[in-house]
């Protein structure tokens, strides 16, 4: 194999969300395959510094002075770019940052580059009236552009004009391997129910209001764990009381590393009730999906998420706002134990054929090599 030298451009450090975890994944999964696959970002945490993690990969945090409008404001990360971007055959840029984008207008690079569009910026509409022109010259920049699902590529109104050049690398995850003790120990906190789980921020576009009404038109035989910590916890929490739920829906709070699998592997099915386009993979659901666990997620117009989620195969995918119908769908999955066998065994062979790690890798070692 050709030397091949990489560098993730993207984010920040430590990893606290998905496009963070695809860079950091890409970098170990690339640099086991002997490829130089380097990973530069601001730090998100502290003066950050430099991380040799193995002979073929390190990681550099550049120190960040504040940040704004989601964005981390690091002018350490253009001057560093600026030094060791002739290094690199190939920059694959992680999309939506700003400070990387500017970043690399600035560096002088003329080597070959990657747009990783892991989604468009929805929230931050006065921060995207300025950022726009980079935004264009980084689309037209890009040798390649990168999707996460075929919906996205084809949806976003930012790439209409470049699909000739777009290819789709669904997100690729190792499996979950839940401890069979910790499981049990789980089910017997709620014994003979059907554990509905659910993890992410507490935040508006999560719609974890409709899954806390959903919980009104599930009888006692379930109940609804919701992982995370967020703005909206206590106001999730009045809600819980006010409908007197707080038997059957229960807000865990910041759920560990150690400690996920087990919730995973506990539960009935994996509920992904988000509302708006801001959630754009859902990688819990492939999380859910290693496990053998059905999905019950939402269609959220122009996002990969029902797409992830297969319609009739790994679960069933409804109309976003609509706890009724969130309540329908987790009985029309849990009830009847042929059709629960059905989903499950669709889940795992989804997750299986196409979104492992090694999946990822390999996709993304021929595209670079295609390059």
């Amino acid at each position: 194999m050709k030397a091949l030298r990489v560098l993730q451009l993207g984010k920040f450090y430590p990893v606290r969300g998905g496009v963070e975890k695809v860079m950091y994944d890409l970098m170990l999964g690339l640099s086991a395959e002997g490829i130089d696959c380097d990973m530069l970002c601001a730090a998100g945490e502290g003066r950050g510094g430099v991380t040799q993690l193995n002979p073929h990969a390190r990681l550099t945090a550049c120190p960040a002075w504040t940040k704004v409008a989601a964005t981390m404001i690091s002018p350490s990360l253009v001057v560093t770019l600026r030094k060791v971007c002739r290094d690199y055959d190939i920059i694959h840029v992680h999309h939506p940052d700003p400070m990387a984008c500017l970043a690399l207008f600035l560096s002088g690079y003329r080597g070959k580059m990657v747009l990783h569009w892991h989604s468009d910026i929805q929230k931050q509409k006065l921060l995207l009236r300025f950022y726009r022109p980079l935004q264009d010259w980084l689309v037209r920049r890009a040798d390649c552009i990168v999707g996460t699902t075929p919906v996205y590529l084809a949806e976003s109104p930012f790439l209409k004009e470049v699909q000739a050049k777009t290819r789709c690398i669904p997100i690729g995850i190792d499996p979950m391997c839940p401890d069979a003790e910790a499981v049990e120990t789980l089910r017997a906190a709620y014994p003979g129910r059907k554990i509905v789980f659910s993890l992410g921020r507490l935040v508006p576009y999560k719609g974890y209001r409709h899954l806390v009404e959903a919980a009104r038109f599930l009888d006692d035989s379930y109940v609804v764990l919701i992982g995370g910590t967020g703005s909206l916890h206590d106001e999730l929490q009045a809600q819980i009381d006010n409908l007197g739920l707080h038997g059957r829906v229960k807000l865990l709070g910041h759920v560990s590393d150690a400690d996920l699998p087990a919730c995973y592997g506990a539960c009935r099915v994996f509920c992904l009730s988000s509302v708006q386009k801001t959630e754009a993979f859902g990688i819990v659901q492939i999380e859910a999906m290693s496990c053998g666990r059905p999905v019950v997620a939402t269609r959220i117009p122009g996002s990969g998420v029902s797409w992830v989620n297969a319609e009739g195969v790994s679960g069933i995918n409804v109309e976003p706002c609509r706890p009724k119908e969130l309540a329908a769908a987790i009985r029309a999955v849990c009830d009847d134990e042929e059709t629960y066998s059905r989903y499950a065994g669709g889940a795992k062979r989804r997750y299986e054929e196409t979104f492992t790690k090694k999946q990822m890798i390999e996709s993304c070692v021929k595209m670079y090599f295609d390059l």
